[in-house]
């Protein structure tokens, strides 16, 4: 994660808002911003740092996925900058874009790949820049968003693992939380090029709010009943940390114990597809993670998209 906090308190003399307001609605105190860093280079250390962890060398790479919305180029993709700054010399590379679904997204993707038999090692990461696209002097959204990546090494394995995956779009609601990156022109009328202004992200809070609401237990119940399991049975809930009153929302409707459902979404804000990544990350580094344990992740945004994965550790 970058160092830099931006606090509630630090935005209070940005923009017309107050930690109790930010706080009440959203749940979020802090979140990271990258100051002069590329998305590549949060996506390359988490990279690196993830393969340390699993003992692995750049070299043992099939396949190399980058979950992003805020690419540096159109091309090179931010996989093929990884891949090449990684020196994974055998492993093939692409850009996914699902937004706030991208870890889920990578996640099934990698696990296809991996029961394909198309690769045998798989370095998923998320990475985002999204304080790049967003307008400080907009409340709505200035206060959400923050920057950062994660990452995740998969192979296969017969006693552990993705179990069941579900994922959806429902692109009708795509307006509800866009960012444009081109103008729409004529490219061969007569006179200078429209040169592309900076494009701030737009999103109706609410919309997002009432598709979520219906899409997150249409993923949950459909992983939970392919694997003939309930909620009860789940020992942790890992969701895209968009907003605390759709965790609450999630834990009322399954009735579950808070415990159960992570939360770091105080101190992050929204990362988009790094958010739940990120949460499993600090989980195991804090011991939360034991063998044997079934975990349901979910990630819904842009797009719109959403899914969920069960996972068995």
């Amino acid at each position: 994660m970058p160092d830099l906090k931006l606090t509630n308190e630090m935005l209070e003399s940005m923009v017309d808002t107050n930690d109790e307001w930010i706080v009440k609605r959203t749940g979020i105190r802090e979140r990271r911003i990258a100051q002069n860093t590329a998305t590549w280079e949060l996506a390359l250390e988490a990279g690196r740092r993830a393969l340390e962890d699993a003992a692995l060398d750049a070299s043992e790479l099939d396949l190399i996925i980058v979950g992003t919305a805020t690419p540096d180029f159109f091309t090179p993709s931010v996989s093929c900058m990884v891949q090449g700054k990684l020196g994974a010399s055998k492993a093939m590379a692409f850009d996914l874009s699902a937004a706030c679904s991208g870890f889920v997204y990578s996640v099934d993707v990698a696990d296809s790949f991996i029961r394909a038999g198309k690769a045998k090692t798989v370095l998923v990461i998320c990475a985002e820049t999204l304080s790049r696209i967003i307008d400080y002097t907009d409340r709505s959204t200035c206060v959400i968003f923050g920057d950062g990546a994660a990452a995740a090494v998969f192979q296969a394995s017969e006693q552990e693992g993705v179990l069941t995956t579900y994922m959806r779009a429902n692109g009708t609601l795509g307006e509800c939380l866009k960012a444009q990156c081109l103008p729409v022109e004529d490219p061969l009328a007569q006179g200078p090029r429209a040169v592309c202004d900076h494009r701030f992200l737009k999103m109706a809070g609410s919309d997002v709010f009432r598709f979520t609401a219906s899409a997150v237990p249409e993923a949950i119940d459909a992983v939970l009943h392919q694997a003939n399991m309930t909620a009860d049975q789940i020992d942790w809930f890992v969701l895209h940390q968009a907003n605390v009153r759709i965790l609450q929302m999630v834990t009322t409707r399954y009735g579950l114990d808070p415990k159960k459902v992570y939360v770091n979404i105080d101190r992050y804000g929204n990362t988009s597809g790094v958010s739940v990544a990120l949460c499993l990350d600090e989980m195991r580094k804090n011991g939360q993670l034991k063998a044997g344990q079934h975990i349901v992740i979910s990630g819904f945004g842009g797009g719109l998209t959403y899914g969920a994965a069960l996972i068995r550790i």
